[in-house]
């Protein structure tokens, strides 16, 4: 599951590693929701950062373990940025994460292969259901090996916020996806 909103997010800022919380207005709306009652016994794990513990914490109604290996990717001097900006600027070397390819590198950043090779010994790791609060950039790695998708052109997938994107380990290591995400629910008043 990605972060709820922040204000970077709000403004088109690449925040990368920066540790932005969550806004408001973003509090307030996942304060609203919970986790499908079949993910309530599911380990809760989260990025280090600040945006993901607090959306963790709010859907589940517990803490969450963290996961160093789930901070976001790492986009270098292009952090802090917009992308509209970057794209203007023909020097800046900036282009949609969907025209990367798996070894495209931001400046000072890392690349999608970099992000898998932290992840993959994480994700062998797993055992058992797990609700994982991260990044964009993580999820779309994750979604990119089990769908098959090389950071060229259109993804097969959608990363939307407050849904959950079922992802299945096989013992091999190999991941599926359903292509189903799941929504988040409104919370029953007591």
């Amino acid at each position: 599951m990605r972060h709820g909103h922040t204000a970077w997010n709000r403004a088109g800022r690449i925040q990368g590693r920066i540790d932005q919380p969550l806004d408001d207005a973003a509090r307030a709306h996942l304060a609203r929701l919970q986790l499908p009652e079949e993910f309530n016994d599911a380990a809760l794990i989260s990025s280090p950062l600040t945006r993901a513990i607090e959306t963790a914490r709010l859907v589940a109604g517990r803490e969450p373990v963290i996961a160093p290996e789930l901070v976001e990717m790492d986009w270098g001097r292009w952090e802090g940025s917009r992308g509209v900006d970057l794209l203007a600027d023909t020097g800046s070397g900036y282009r949609h994460i969907e025209e990367w390819g798996w070894d495209f590198r931001p400046p000072g950043g890392e690349t999608p292969a970099a992000v898998w090779d932290r992840l993959k010994t994480w994700v062998k790791s797993l055992e058992g259901s797990a609700v994982v609060v991260t990044h964009i950039g993580i999820m779309r790695v994750l979604l990119a090996r089990a769908t098959g998708w090389e950071f060229d052109g259109l993804p097969p997938f959608q990363v939307k916020r407050d849904r959950l994107y079922r992802i299945d380990i096989s013992d091999d290591g190999t991941l599926g996806f359903d292509n189903q995400p799941v929504r988040l629910v409104e919370k029953v008043a007591a």
